[in-house]
């Protein structure tokens, strides 16, 4: 049984309410909504017309402009977040091993941006007039690929994409990476950028995204009677996970322990979890018994939370055969009721707000939580942060095809 413990010691993120870590932090705590019309497109055929978006995304401060133009916007979030998370880090390449430092940074939809421009390309133009780059520049691991090459890291280098799943596996493979001794750090996470003509079309069809669109920054709500879909987002999380020894020979700061990580699959259905919502069930115990603690030592709890009128109702389930009903024991909230939902760099994100909780002492809110549906009876910190003592916390994510993932967050002690 190995004895290695990981810590995090850097954080990085483009994200809805933010675009670096500490600024993101206080605008959630506030209740900020960001929704607002999509501008990327012209949806006046949509059904969905709101997204939340990036408040301002300047790629030239991490990129040159020949890279922008050859890398879809995904990459260019994960390298931005990669960069801040490096840069937040302290690290100094010249005074570690490279080829102990890994890269795992998921994706949902990867470029799907540049897939539907060169696919209309080819519809107008032909084959000739294909980009070299295109391939390249829209795969879902080259933003794992291209962090690793812009730093110089060698050891592990994947992307793993299950689906709303990928950020929230990309962290648990980086932390066992480190645990089974493969690595003495990764910088892991998820990137997506989703609000494209093809993405928020399908999600319609499929009944996923809200269309209230009279009233969009009502429109996230997880728990609410009146939920009627998610709100897609876009963004990027990283995390530096670094083996503790190591983290302290090296002088680091350090945010905070993970201890566990559970995954689980519901063999159900394809979109929906199964009423009895066993699978998420099954990925909070498997995370609980990684880390070795019972679940009344959890006080915080990182809903997936999507704002979906089956999904919330069937994680309010699970929960509560995990961690009791009892509201006073535990708080639970949805930050996507303010980011959205941001696909594959959903539970990257998260995770950092989770980490962050544990820091200060405080869950942040669930906003437009004004009427909870029959069931949804737990401390969903509705509308207002709540500070309590918070040693312990767990982040979930799940995705279409039933994957399921839970990480376990803790104090260092």
């Amino acid at each position: 049984m190995s004895s290695r413990r990981v810590v995090i010691t850097g954080l990085g993120l483009l994200s809805p309410v933010g675009n670096e870590v500490e600024g993101s932090w206080k605008n959630l705590l506030s209740g900020m909504n960001p929704v607002k019309p999509i501008t990327y497109f012209d949806v006046t055929d949509f059904d969905t017309k709101f997204a939340a978006s990036l408040p301002s995304f300047e790629a030239e401060k991490y990129l040159e402009k020949k890279e922008i133009r050859r890398l879809d916007k995904f990459i260019q979030y994960g390298v931005a977040a990669s960069q801040e998370c490096v840069l937040d880090s302290g690290l100094d390449k010249n005074k570690v091993n490279l080829e102990r430092i890994g890269v795992s940074i998921g994706s949902a939809v990867g470029g799907l941006g540049t897939i539907e421009n060169f696919a209309n390309i080819l519809a107008k133009s032909g084959t000739k007039k294909i980009s070299p780059f295109f391939v390249p520049g829209s795969i879902i691991n080259m933003v794992s690929g291209y962090v690793s090459i812009k730093f110089g890291f060698k050891g592990p280098n994947i992307s793993i994409a299950s689906a709303c799943s990928s950020g929230s596996h990309s962290i648990g493979y980086s932390f066992r990476s480190i645990v089974h001794g493969d690595a003495e750090m990764m910088l892991t996470g998820g990137a997506e950028m989703g609000i494209t003509p093809l993405s928020v079309s399908g999600f319609n069809a499929a009944k996923a995204l809200s269309t209230r669109n009279d009233c969009p920054q009502k429109a996230s709500r997880p728990w609410d009677k009146d939920r009627d879909g998610f709100v897609i987002g876009e963004g990027a999380g990283c995390l530096m996970l670094e083996e503790l020894e190591h983290a302290k020979s090296r002088g680091a700061k350090i945010y905070a322990e993970i201890i566990g990580f559970g995954m689980s699959a519901d063999a159900y259905h394809m979109t929906s979890p199964p009423e009895s919502a066993e699978g998420a069930v099954l990925a909070m115990q498997n995370a609980l018994k990684d880390a070795k603690i019972n679940s009344n030592d959890v006080q915080y709890i990182n809903a997936h939370g999507t704002s979906t009128l089956v999904g919330d109702q069937a994680e309010t389930s699970a929960i509560k055969k995990v961690f009791g009903e009892d509201p006073l024991k535990f708080v639970v909230s949805s930050t996507k009721s303010m980011t959205g939902h941001l696909l594959g760099a959903a539970g990257a994100v998260e995770a950092i707000y989770s980490i962050l909780a544990i820091r200060d002492n405080v869950v942040p809110p669930t906003i437009n939580l004004d009427n909870p549906s029959a069931g949804c009876d737990l401390n969903y910190s509705a509308n207002n942060a709540t500070e309590i003592p918070i040693s312990k916390s767990i982040s979930n994510s799940f995705g279409f095809g039933g994957t399921n993932a839970t990480l376990v967050f803790s104090e260092l002690k």
